[in-house]
């Protein structure tokens, strides 16, 4: 190789001359052939492997959820079957139209984050924030409503860990007032405060997905978060469709 060749080639020659950016180098720097999609991480080798990839982590997380509520629903059923009195008996202090209310309110809201994940996978930018800024006014909706029921609990002294003695005797009740009822709102405000929990996490993610959506990020190729996080709110939606009957329907 001559010096001038060389040279041109130590300096990386823009007209090609003695070496420089191999044609593979350009197309990668300006996302030409061959290269990820800005939305692919560089550890994939395509979107559809991304997205079955995050579709299985998904399902790993939510069976992890499934289990650890399962231990609460476990003490539950326990408690349930050795003092059902007490259980029977504290549930007339829980307010079922307000529990009914909430739970129209997340299978609403469950509609409404299928629909954003349809909408998402369509491109269908516009219909997607609406049905995710429905969604968050929801999951806002039932915290408002769990916010009014813990106060009248906590004002009441229908609390957990110490003696019952609340403000004011249940009505409609007509056999002797059973001990122990703090373990019913023990497990009452366990299960319930953890499920509230998960709908904040829900806000938290469901904003997230928002701010993306108005940025225009999601489209045909690329909607699995929209996907993973419509799966995380309906199991959500579903625990508490157990949690409503379990606790505030008991008979």
């Amino acid at each position: 190789m001559s010096s001038t060749a060389s040279a041109h080639a130590a300096h990386g020659d823009p007209h090609g001359h003695g070496g420089g950016h191999s044609g593979a180098d350009h197309e990668s720097a300006h996302g030409g052939h061959g290269s990820h999609p800005s939305y692919v991480a560089h550890h994939f080798d395509t979107a559809k492997q991304q997205f079955d990839t995050g579709k299985f982590g998904i399902w790993m997380f939510l069976v992890t959820e499934v289990l650890f509520f399962s231990g609460l629903f476990c003490a539950y059923l326990l408690y349930r079957a050795h003092h059902p009195e007490i259980f029977i008996y504290a549930h007339h202090y829980l307010d079922t139209k307000l529990g009914a209310i909430n739970t129209i309110v997340l299978l609403f809201s469950s509609l409404t984050m299928a629909w954003a994940v349809r909408a998402a996978a369509l491109g269908q930018k516009k219909v997607l924030v609406w049905m995710l800024i429905l969604t968050l006014a929801c999951a806002f909706g039932f915290l408002g409503i769990k916010y009014i029921e813990y106060s009248h609990k906590i004002h009441d002294g229908l609390v957990w860990g110490r003696a019952f003695n609340p403000a004011h005797l249940v009505e409609d009740y007509h056999g002797p007032d059973p001990k122990n009822v703090h373990i019913f709102f023990g497990i009452y405000f366990g299960m319930t405060g953890l499920h509230g929990i998960h709908v904040l996490g829900g806000i938290v993610v469901i904003g997230w997905l928002l701010k993306r959506a108005l940025r225009g990020e999601f489209h045909s190729q690329n909607y699995g978060a929209v996907d993973f996080v419509g799966l995380y709110w309906h199991l959500v939606d579903l625990i508490w469709i157990y949690l409503f009957p379990l606790l505030y329907l008991i008979h």
